[in-house]
């Protein structure tokens, strides 16, 4: 019994010994789990900071400012175009209505009024998702988080699926709730999101249905509400058939959620789609559009996408819708001539779009009839109206301003403007006869007139009115080719003038707009204007952050100016110029009009400058 007893107290110790090191397993179990706990969490806290060293600061997130299309306005006050990466018109949330917000929270954030940034319930679920489904599992993003990825998109890229990212948009959102109100928050949303192509729901609402985010009705605010998920598969002009499914699903989370009644949920849903006619408009004054564009990029940067400057210009709309058209008709009558036998502008069309693609890849142009017209004011020298080329959206190369063009006869005007400044009366004559000049290691030149005859003995003034090449040559060579070149630089030709004979006709190369300045010189009596394009550029606050000036210098006395003027009115009335201005457009002879032709050989290249006391214009068709 002893040793039984023995054995039992040995089995009762056994069995202490085993509770006890139960006990002290299960403590260093605690201990473990305290340790691994305490170690994991500061693993955790730091991976949790060094995550969100990327992440925006509070300062950053107070001092942020959504993108900003900058807006050009016409002379008239009117709006000519906007410049903007993405486009987007802000708006407040006062004067909103509730159905057009209550449509985004229903389908996008319905606890979005009770959480701090996240909705943990939304998110649980979706990160379980994401777990068994992978890429494409239903977003838990909630209307903070998304706006959190708008705004930040270097650190909080949505394109990215990764935990990273995730944790990197929830610490931006918590930061965002800390930072504004709920109202803030939910606004700033509705000018950001993107519904295919336009950005914020007051721009959504004018290109979609041509009102204003305040004038949307219920099934207009749903459907816009249905877009952001998936804006290019819910748009609704490309895709009008799922575009109303998913409205409807919105009108029907609405009606779950008691922000409508379920009568008006099923009443809008029987709403047809109607969306604002015309998907397109065409920009007005394209070409001077991209002009004033590149100058105010060279000015600003990448400031002019995302401030929302106010540009104001110099254009006159009313004076461009008739420049675009008188110049259209005229190239449309030279494709309809007898004499024309090149390759119009329809067939050029009609041609297969791999034909095309070859021409414009090989860097030739369309081998079809092109013009261009700029308009300046006399007095100012502020671009009225420019027409660049025929069609920009085949070719924006803006032939007004970047083109070289050889100016033939409408240079003359500064070699006989030279001529007059150094003495020679416009009454002086000159022989238009065979003409010879020796040429250093080549045969002589000898200048031909255009009619290829001889006039015998001339005056200035009708040499100039009937545009003869050989007197212009001879008088270039009295005068003296470096200072007619000089004069023509000093009336505004910035294009480089050879000093050889032949320039005194025109066979350099300028750009159109050079030629409409420097005549802005005989318009003036002598006072020569710059061009100009902006007038003032104003912050979106109104702050005016440049004002340009008129560039005015005299650079040729009034009398020369006046001789020289008179002899361009000739030219218009009893020249050259005679049937362009008098016979076909039939301008009576009581409105002052002065110019000068100008062609060059085959006519590739055909001029007119013209001016009256207020208007200086060049046309040029080749």
């Amino acid at each position: 019994m002893i040793r039984r007893r023995r054995t039992a107290r040995r089995s009762r110790g056994a069995r202490k010994g085993t509770a006890g090191t139960r006990r002290n397993v299960r403590r260093a179990l605690v201990l473990a789990v305290l340790i691994c706990g305490g170690l994991g969490g500061g693993v955790a806290w730091r991976g949790w900071t060094h995550l969100c060293d990327a992440c925006p600061s509070i300062a950053q997130i107070y001092a942020f400012e959504p993108k900003e299309a900058t807006k050009l306005f016409a002379a008239d006050g009117s709006l000519l175009a906007e410049l903007a990466i993405e486009r987007r018109t802000p708006i407040r949330m006062e004067g909103l209505p509730r159905h057009v917000y209550n449509a985004f929270i229903a389908v996008e954030d319905k606890r979005f009024w009770g959480h701090a940034g996240v909705d943990v319930l939304r998110t649980t679920r979706a990160f379980f998702d994401f777990l068994m489904r992978g890429y494409g599992a239903a977003g838990g993003s909630s209307i903070t988080q998304q706006l959190a990825g708008n705004m930040f998109e270097s650190s909080v890229n949505r394109r990215d699926i990764s935990v990273r990212r995730k944790l990197r948009e929830i610490r931006v959102a918590i930061d965002l709730e800390r930072a504004y109100s709920k109202w803030e928050i939910l606004e700033a949303y509705l000018n950001q999101i993107n519904f295919d192509g336009v950005f914020g729901v007051q721009a959504a609402a004018e290109r979609y249905f041509g009102k204003t985010a305040a004038q949307l009705n219920l099934p207009e605010a749903a459907l816009l509400a249905a877009i952001p998920r998936n804006p290019a598969g819910y748009n609704p002009i490309r895709r009008p058939e799922r575009a109303i499914g998913r409205r409807n699903l919105v009108l029907q989370l609405m009606a779950a959620q008691g922000l409508v009644s379920i009568e008006d949920a099923e009443a809008a849903k029987a709403y047809p789609l109607e969306l604002a006619r015309g998907a397109r408009i065409e920009q007005d004054a394209p070409y001077f559009v991209e002009w004033v564009r590149q100058r105010l990029y060279d000015r600003y940067g990448i400031d002019i996408y995302e401030k929302g400057f106010r540009v104001y210009t110099t254009l006159d709309p009313d004076l461009q819708a008739v420049a675009d058209s008188a110049l259209l008709a005229q190239l449309e009558w030279v494709d309809r001539h007898p004499a024309y036998s090149g390759v119009t502008f329809e067939e050029v069309r009609a041609w297969p779009p791999d034909s095309l693609y070859q021409v414009s890849r090989g860097g030739a142009e369309m081998p079809y009839v092109q013009g261009m017209f700029v308009a300046l004011d006399a007095a100012t020298g502020d671009v009225r109206a420019m027409v660049g080329g025929r069609d920009f959206g085949d070719s924006e190369f803006n032939r007004a301003t970047q083109a070289i063009r050889q100016p033939g006869s409408v240079f003359k005007p500064f070699v006989y403007a030279t001529a007059i400044a150094s003495g020679i009366p416009a009454s002086e004559i000159i022989y238009d006869q065979p003409y010879y000049l020796e040429n250093v290691g080549g045969d002589p030149y000898a200048p031909r007139n255009f009619e290829n005859d001889f006039k015998g003995p001339l005056t200035l003034r009708r040499a100039l009115a009937r545009s003869i090449n050989v007197v212009a040559v001879k008088l270039g060579q009295r005068v003296g080719e470096e200072s007619f070149a000089q004069m023509a630089e000093r009336m505004g030709i910035e294009s480089s003038v050879p000093r050889v004979p032949s320039a005194a006709i025109g066979s350099m190369d300028v750009r159109p707009i050079e030629i409409a300045a420097a005549y802005s010189t005989f318009a003036n009596l002598g006072v020569r204007v710059s061009p100009r394009s902006i007038l003032r550029v104003e912050s979106k606050d109104g702050r005016v952050l440049w004002e340009s000036r008129v560039q005015r210098e005299r650079v040729l006395e009034p009398d020369v100016a006046w001789v020289a003027q008179s002899m361009l009115r000739d030219a218009v009335d009893r020249g050259t110029g005679t049937l362009a201005v008098r016979s076909r457009y039939a301008i009576p002879f009581s409105v002052p009009v002065a110019g000068k032709t100008g062609t060059t050989n085959d006519a590739t290249n055909t001029w007119f400058v013209g001016f009256t006391p207020d208007l200086v214009t060049t046309t040029w068709i080749g």
